[in-house]
């Protein structure tokens, strides 16, 4: 079973995501603010972590930069959500070390989609 760590501020869009997930193989940690993430990253091992780029306490940005940095951690997948879509951003949160970025709003099932692209790719 992979293991999912999905980090998103807003309450309603973390449902959706998990209830869209919810007949998937996957078990879900959730997070609602970076420092949350982080403190779950370093207990678990995730396959895949899906960050909001805005978020309380940590960005997703920073959230990815101590994943890939302080823990050396380059094998465990990372997709970020953002509302900032414009090129220059996306560049920076796949410099940064993000495999993968989804704009929002997004397709419920474009996510869902991706998510298990990613899983036949682990």
């Amino acid at each position: 079973m992979k293991r999912i760590l999905l980090a998103e501020d807003e309450e309603v869009l973390r449902m959706l995501i998990v209830d869209a997930l919810e007949d998937s193989d996957f078990l879900i940690d959730e997070a609602a603010d970076g420092g949350e993430a982080l403190r779950l990253f370093k207990i678990n091992e995730y396959d895949l972590v899906i960050l909001d780029y805005m978020m309380p306490v940590y960005s997703g940005l920073e959230v990815i930069e101590k994943i890939r940095k302080e823990f050396r951690n380059d094998k465990t997948k990372i997709m970020m959500l953002s509302a900032k879509s414009q090129q220059y951003e996306q560049e920076r949160i796949l410099e940064a070390g993000a495999n993968y970025f989804m704009a929002k709003p997004f397709s419920p099932l474009k996510l869902i989609e991706k998510i298990e692209e990613i899983a036949d790719e682990a």
